[in-house]
């Protein structure tokens, strides 16, 4: 008589037992540069010094005959941030040189299931440098939340040029940001003395708080420029008749600000196009915002 081994037959009610939550991949990213000046052929340039990236965050540098100094994209390779991703930008422009940065496109906010996405920038000037800080548009869906930081350390003359343009909602896609979290927060040193501070928040019923007569009274996109020079007055009368009907500026001790409000991201890249023109003295919006 044969033996035959009894079948053995995998226990599967394991696998079907719940265990804990899985995580959610999120986003982590980290992009700096840093400039020096350099000698070219019709003298003294803005040059690359040093280009780390890491993660989703990159940094390309496209030539552009018609800009003044370098220009700089930031790219978010994630396509879009959710709550739990973070992302981190600094720059540094040694003394003289002129570094604009910007980014490839619109970053979207995407509704987030816990916790907020954060972007944290770092910004340091040199003497008689100038950096201008200029992100396309921030699109924030219906639920999104965001925590953002602008940190700036400039030298006693030193000119910095910041935007922060936010949409909520694309009215082309009917879409309505009821519920959400927006804070972004500006901290301006010169010879680390705190010259300017800002702070936003929108959290909760946006809405209907945006729809308030005092806020936003029903406008879906906004912006706030800063300029930070020693000759930031001049540029008030010329910005005050091209943001006519948008906007409000007041300039005071070196420092220039701007708010604007339009209707849609539309109507509101129309008004900023023309203001950042101005504060550049003329220069263009870098090329991707052209395109």
């Amino acid at each position: 008589m044969i033996l035959k081994p009894a079948l053995s037959i995998p226990d599967t009610r394991a696998a079907e037992r719940p265990g804990p939550e899985a995580s959610l991949q999120r986003a982590r990213g980290l992009g700096r540069i840093s400039v020096k000046l350099g000698v070219g052929a019709e003298g003294l340039v803005t040059r690359l010094d040093r280009l780390h990236q890491d993660g989703c965050g990159k940094i390309r540098l496209p030539r552009d005959a018609a800009a003044h100094g370098l220009e700089a994209v930031l790219i978010n390779t994630a396509g879009g941030l959710t709550g739990g991703d973070r992302l981190s930008w600094n720059a540094d422009a040694a003394a003289g040189t002129r570094l604009t940065l910007t980014t490839q496109a619109c970053e979207k906010l995407y509704r987030a299931e816990a916790g907020r996405a954060e972007v944290e920038t770092r910004l340091s000037v040199g003497a008689g440098a100038r950096l201008d800080w200029l992100p396309q548009e921030t699109i924030l869906f219906d639920g999104a939340a965001l925590a953002r930081r602008l940190d700036v350390d400039l030298a006693a003359d030193a000119t910095l040029l910041a935007v922060e343009a936010v949409i909520l909602g694309r009215t082309a896609m009917n879409e309505t940001v009821r519920r959400g979290e927006l804070r972004d927060r500006w901290r301006i040193r010169r010879e680390g003395r705190l010259v300017f501070a800002d702070d936003l928040a929108l959290a909760g019923p946006i809405a209907a708080t945006a729809a308030a007569a005092p806020l936003l009274g029903g406008a879906r996109a906004f912006a706030s420029l800063l300029l930070m020079a020693q000759d930031a007055d001049r540029f008030l009368a010329p910005l005050r008749a091209a943001i006519a009907g948008v906007g409000a500026a007041s300039a005071f001790d070196g420092k220039l600000f701007c708010r604007l409000v339009a209707e849609d991201g539309l109507a509101l890249r129309r008004a900023l196009i023309p203001a950042l023109a101005i504060l550049r003295d003329g220069q263009p919006c870098p090329r991707v915002w052209r395109l």
